[in-house]
């Protein structure tokens, strides 16, 4: 899975002005868009950006025929294929893929692009509080980095984090020693569009203060 960001910034200005050394105050919304290639066969991908429809056949719109979407519901996977005549089940209307989420994907073709366009959120950024046992999560705004060091992820001691490669799992876990790892102790890098598997003892936030400009 390969991902090329751009992400254009819109500045929507007010002043008040109540004597002649008045400040200006700004409010700053930035959208953009990332295109994310999705590979043939299985991909474990994100929705980096809040679109105004967050739904399956809104941000999967330009899947080929005989893709399908594995959406993890705690046990196992609910899944929604796109056919000639839309996405079967017509409830893949009803589910939402947004940051902080993710999906499996599965492309029965060549590779293809998937550009997902919104809203960057910003000020605080919160994912749904990551639960313990097993769950597919990502960072909640469009930024690479180490899972922890830079993305804020709410590690502890005997959490797991397992990447998909395209064929199976890379795992890595958090010892008292720092990071176990298929290359020695490496930590995990999380990539903008990227999901991860994340198995947790015990339940907790993974909250960011994000902003474009900071």
């Amino acid at each position: 899975m390969r991902t090329k960001t751009l992400l254009l910034t819109a500045a929507l200005a007010a002043a008040g002005i109540a004597s002649s050394m008045a400040q200006a105050v700004y409010s700053v919304n930035a959208v953009g868009y990332v295109n994310t290639t999705i590979n043939p066969g299985l991909n474990l991908i994100s929705n980096p950006l809040n679109a105004t429809d967050n739904s399956i056949p809104a941000v999967f719109a330009s899947l080929p025929t005989g893709a399908q979407v594995y959406v993890f519901n705690g046990t196992g996977f609910d899944t929604y294929g796109k056919t000639p005549f839309g996405w079967s089940p017509t409830t893949a209307a009803n589910v939402q893929v947004a940051p902080g989420t993710g999906v499996f994907v599965r492309n029965p073709a060549a590779a293809t692009t998937v550009t997902f366009v919104g809203e960057v959120p910003q000020g605080t950024a919160s994912n749904t509080s990551v639960p313990a046992g097993l769950s597919i999560q990502s960072s909640a705004v469009p930024q690479d980095g180490l899972a922890a060091t830079d993305l804020k992820y709410p590690i502890a001691t005997g959490d797991q984090i397992f990447k998909w490669n395209g064929n199976g799992y890379d795992t890595y876990g958090k010892t008292p020693f720092g990071w176990s790892s298929p290359g020695g102790t490496l930590e995990p890098t999380i990539k903008v569009g990227e999901a991860f598997f994340a198995r947790k003892n015990a339940q907790a936030a993974w909250t960011r203060n994000f902003s474009v400009n900071g």
